[in-house]
């Protein structure tokens, strides 16, 4: 059985019922606001669907990574102490934290892609999860926004091709539900506040922000000028961070972020 649930619904491109300023510092490593966003999630999931909870053993998806997280595995954190806090009061198991892992990467910003050429982009990835595992098991999908709907129909491809016997839920901060709407309507979204390097050194430096996929790879993709302004204004602890983590991800493989890569570790 498949089920779905947003809390926030878009459907025009003027009015919205969440901040889109605190969407777009959450999708660059604000872990406060992400923290925020899941309790404000759960809050709205656990009146529809508490009932669903009781009956197997819980495990809770973010969406798929290599080795650095995404602004959804800070999302699906939150929310998994929501649930767990949740189901001690009700005596039941707590849920666990699965992983879809994920091979490859790539430099294009996803959020300027349509539907189909978001399909073809992830179709060249390759993934995995543990069949056996989570075999009859109430699986969790958790992304902060559904534009497309690229990210579900690449997870329904995993669980049909490891054939994963199990009730699986897709749940959404905020869902698009008017499919006239560009695409791209995902960037004004991500950018609103973080829309040059000055805003997102601020939040770099800040005591509420992590690195997570997007950040690290907006900063590598960053043109020679606009990087250099970025490493001097950042603290060197973040420089240390942003390069291992760059690293663990393979992205010294990627020929576009070497340039940069190579001024984190030797510094000039």
């Amino acid at each position: 059985m498949i089920s779905r649930y947003s809390l926030h619904k878009i459907d025009n491109n003027e009015q919205f019922t969440f901040s889109p300023s605190d969407y777009s510092v959450f999708k660059f490593g604000n872990v406060r606001v992400a923290e925020q966003f899941a309790k404000e999630l759960f809050e709205g999931f656990i009146k529809e669907y508490a009932d669903q909870l009781m009956t197997e053993e819980i495990y809770i998806f973010p969406s798929p990574y290599m080795a650095i997280p995404t602004a959804s595995n800070y999302l699906c954190y939150y929310f998994k102490i929501e649930l767990d806090r949740y189901l001690f009061l009700k005596g039941h198991s707590s849920s666990k934290l699965g992983k879809i892992h994920r091979k490859q990467t790539y430099t294009i910003d996803y959020g300027n892609l349509s539907f189909e050429d978001r399909k073809n982009l992830i179709a060249n990835d390759t993934y995995y999860i543990d069949r056996e595992l989570l075999k009859n098991k109430l699986c969790v999908f958790l992304d902060d926004i559904k534009i497309t709907g690229s990210h579900e129909y690449t997870v329904k491809k995993i669980l049909n091709e490891y054939d994963v016997q199990g009730n699986f839920f897709f749940l959404y901060y905020a869902e698009v539900v008017n499919l006239d709407l560009d695409p791209k309507i995902e960037n004004f979204f991500n950018y609103y506040t973080i829309a040059d390097e000055k805003s997102l050194i601020e939040l770099v430096n800040s005591n509420n922000f992590k690195f997570n996929t997007r950040v690290v790879k907006y900063i590598l993709n960053l043109a020679e000028d606009q990087f250099t302004y970025v490493f001097n204004n950042i603290a060197e602890e973040k420089k240390k961070k942003l390069f291992d983590l760059a690293i663990s991800n393979d992205y010294h493989q990627i020929e576009e972020y070497q340039t940069n890569l190579k001024k984190l570790y030797y510094g000039n």
